[in-house]
């Protein structure tokens, strides 16, 4: 096919895409945790051709990474075991786990392919550099940041048959930004309140909290990354059971351990808890080698296996409930904090967070708001990837600091 007949292909997709007021997209979500993929079927009504009005979730599904997956792509996301084949074999390997994830999603709805209108598809965050470093530019050095999602749009289309857009960070980045948080785009439609202030915070192997001030526009909503989420505690537990387990289920391992606050104080002088927002971080800080050097520490002071995780969880309750503290409350009231991800189901976790946060926060999850805990980030990258084709920007420009608001993504036919 000609370059000419593609990009006619292309203009007559988004135009018919656009005329229309009801959409049916599937958004997927891999997180950090590097546990698996999220696959939603969302439905979108817009009464105009200004914003997405309306979205309802209509399914969801999860497709667990096996053991060898998650340790390939564990290794891409270290510097000491990072290999370029192993790179390029993840990139289109992942590929035919999320068309995989589609198919599975399509056959417990009794959907056909045709009935879908787009896929956005975020892919598997391998490491994400928002601070600038020095690199040899064309006419002399300059500063660069980045970020790596791995997953070939091109086999998902393929494997699917329906269009793709993906690639969602980029542009955010080149205008400025850190790429990052995207999700406070879709947070304030579903779960802002004109009569109460609210965090969203999702806990996957990061945290990250969106900030929705009561009655709040778009211009007032502000996110950040606030630190590790289950990250550490995954590790730990896959490290000292030697890979029998992966996690913490319910909590239930740090539920029977007791907390060493002085080792969380150390933790919280970490360079990134000073930072002010916008701010965004990933395993490339939090990863395994400061899992290490905090097995390290616990060692030193005689922690059990079960005080280590209940103090890898603390950390992660202290870094969420300082975030608040020092960068949330000064500046607007909240009354209730959200969860959602993974950390949603760690009942010690949220506990801690209950307990550490200021009193008249009340600790919730988004499930007891009709959004599952697990799926709130492939809904709100399937309503990205619906605003890119309308051509409107996805990002906030107050959350990641770019310079103007942009249209994310590109699109594969």
């Amino acid at each position: 096919m000609s370059i000419m007949n593609i990009s006619e292909n292309e203009t007559a997709f988004i135009s018919s895409y656009r005329k229309r007021k009801a959409h049916r997209v599937i958004g997927l979500m891999s997180g950090t945790s590097l546990d698996g993929v999220d696959a939603v079927l969302v439905d979108i009504q817009s009464s105009t051709q200004n914003s997405a009005d309306k979205i309802t979730l209509l399914h969801h599904v999860y497709l667990p990474y096996t053991d060898p997956l998650r340790k390939m792509v564990a290794d891409l996301c270290s510097l000491d075991r990072a290999k370029i084949d192993n790179l390029v074999s993840v990139h289109f390997g992942l590929s035919e786990w999320y068309a995989q994830v589609v198919l599975d999603l399509l056959d417990e709805c009794a959907c056909d392919a045709d009935s879908i209108d787009m896929i956005c598809m975020h892919g598997q965050t391998v490491w994400h550099a928002p601070v600038p470093k020095s690199f040899p530019g064309p006419h002399g050095e300059i500063m660069v940041k980045g970020t790596l999602q791995l997953g070939a749009s091109s086999v998902v289309r393929e494997r699917t048959g329906i269009p793709v857009v993906s690639d969602l960070r980029s542009a955010d980045m080149a205008a400025g930004g850190e790429g990052a948080p995207l999700s406070p785009f879709t947070d304030l439609q579903l779960f802002g309140s004109e009569s109460e202030g609210r965090i969203i915070q999702n806990i996957g192997g990061i945290g990250n909290a969106t900030i929705l001030p009561e009655g709040s526009s778009k211009s007032k909503v502000f996110a950040f990354d606030t630190g590790p989420g289950n990250m550490i505690i995954d590790a730990i537990v896959e490290l000292k059971t030697e890979g029998a387990q992966h996690y913490d289920p319910e909590g239930s391992i740090a539920a029977t351990g007791t907390v060493c606050e002085e080792l969380v104080r150390e933790c919280m002088l970490d360079e990134y808890f000073q930072r002010k927002p916008p701010k965004s971080t990933g395993r490339e800080i939090y990863g395994v080698d400061f899992t290490r050097d905090f097995l390290q520490r616990t060692n030193k002071r005689g922690l059990s296996f079960e005080d280590s995780v209940a103090t890898a969880t603390a950390f992660t309750a202290e870094s969420i409930a300082r975030s608040y503290k020092d960068f949330i409350l000064p500046y607007c009231s909240i009354a209730k904090t959200l969860i959602c991800g993974g950390g949603a189901l760690n009942l010690t976790l949220l506990q801690m967070i209950q307990d550490r946060v200021p009193e008249g926060i009340e600790v919730t999850t988004t499930n007891s708001y009709g959004i599952p805990d697990q799926g709130r980030e492939a809904m709100a990258f399937a309503v990205i990837g619906h605003e890119s084709l309308m051509g409107r920007p996805g990002n906030l420009p107050e959350v990641t600091g770019a310079k103007a608001p942009v249209v994310l993504g590109v699109v594969t036919l």
